[in-house]
């Protein structure tokens, strides 16, 4: 199959544009390197061996968008295209909608245009809001409390109503958990732009002497050494879900499926897998809990076993080295 990546050069996006190529189908990466590298690109051809077919331009620029899905000619598109930052939606939220929902609107109707109507949507477990029931599968209720995840599920509910009124179309959707990790080479990475948001990359950090300490915050939750409790995922086996969601595409259909492990590790015990990983210590300080904070996610990933045949190879030792062998070869990502 011929797939086009939107946000091909960020973290997901790359590692899934191997997982293609291993897999025998082509693909080609549409990126304007808001949150990318071009650096990216270059060692994508490194790996794979050969020359990395690349659009550069905006999603939202319909011209733009057009005249690559016209000289590519995808049979499918996986969008991972947008902005993911939870704090950061909170005091940007325009810019979420804009970049999540416009765009998505904006590319939707340039593949209607052409008559391409398959589409693997990059979605979030932060569509689900505060857990009702752990661990939480795909029929949990909607309800997100920030406006990343309230921006993921508009897309959602974008797709899923153009499906109906179009049975042509089929549609997988991704609701991601925690991806860390990175590809075993050590050539592509997660690059954040300053100061990480997530907790891998932030250890990350202070394991190669870039950031003084981890704040942990909270260790009163209900879990077994009080600190919160996660589903992470190495970005490899996330990767290789975006491969088995192209299996699954069916006319008039859009199935929702959960990326995760099904289990959760806690702030603690990613902090003491990844002092192993490093062979040093982690130094880090307990703080207040975070408003908003939620104690214990993790996923139900039976649907995605059943219907995919897929599941998560690796635990938090293979993230954690995986991660540390990435961040010691490359202290400052791709700058």
């Amino acid at each position: 199959m011929k797939v086009l990546l939107t946000g091909g050069a960020g973290y997901i996006g790359s590692h899934t544009f191997l997982s293609l190529l291993d897999s025998g189908h082509q693909a080609a990466i549409l990126d304007n390197f808001s949150n990318g590298s071009r650096v990216v690109i270059d060692r994508l051809a490194e790996l794979s061996g050969s020359p990395v077919r690349l659009y550069e331009t905006d999603i939202r620029d319909a011209e733009g968008l057009g005249a690559a899905l016209d000289d590519y000619a995808p049979d499918c598109v996986i969008h991972l295209a947008g902005l993911k930052a939870v704090s950061e939606s909170v005091s940007y939220p325009l810019a979420y909608y804009d970049n999540n929902v416009v765009a998505a609107h904006t590319l939707l109707q340039e593949m209607s245009r052409r008559n391409i109507k398959k589409i693997v949507f990059s979605s979030t477990a932060a569509v689900y809001g505060a857990p009702q029931a752990l661990p939480l599968s795909t029929n949990h209720p909607t309800n997100p409390v920030n406006p990343y995840g309230a921006s993921k599920l508009m897309v959602e509910r974008m797709i899923q109503d153009l499906v109906v009124a179009d049975p042509d179309w089929s549609a997988v959707l991704l609701r991601y958990f925690n991806p860390v990790g990175a590809h075993s080479s050590g050539r592509i990475g997660e690059s954040p732009n300053g100061i990480p948001n997530n907790l891998v990359p932030y250890v990350a950090m202070v394991a190669v002497g870039a950031l003084k300490q981890v704040h942990v915050f909270g260790n009163d939750f209900e879990t077994p050494d009080g600190t919160g409790l996660r589903d992470y995922i190495h970005v490899s086996d996330l990767a290789r879900g975006h491969v088995a969601a192209l299996e699954a595409l069916s006319a008039g259909r859009a199935e929702i499926f959960n990326l995760g492990t099904g289990k959760g590790r806690s702030v603690l015990d990613v902090i003491q897998a990844y002092e192993k990983a490093c062979n040093r210590k982690i130094p880090y300080e307990i703080k207040d809990r975070r408003p908003g904070d939620v104690g214990v996610v993790y996923a139900d990933v039976s649907k995605a076993a059943e219907v995919l045949k897929w599941k998560a190879l690796h635990d938090i030792e293979d993230m954690c080295r995986d991660s540390w062998n990435w961040q010691r070869l490359n202290p400052r990502g791709y700058q």
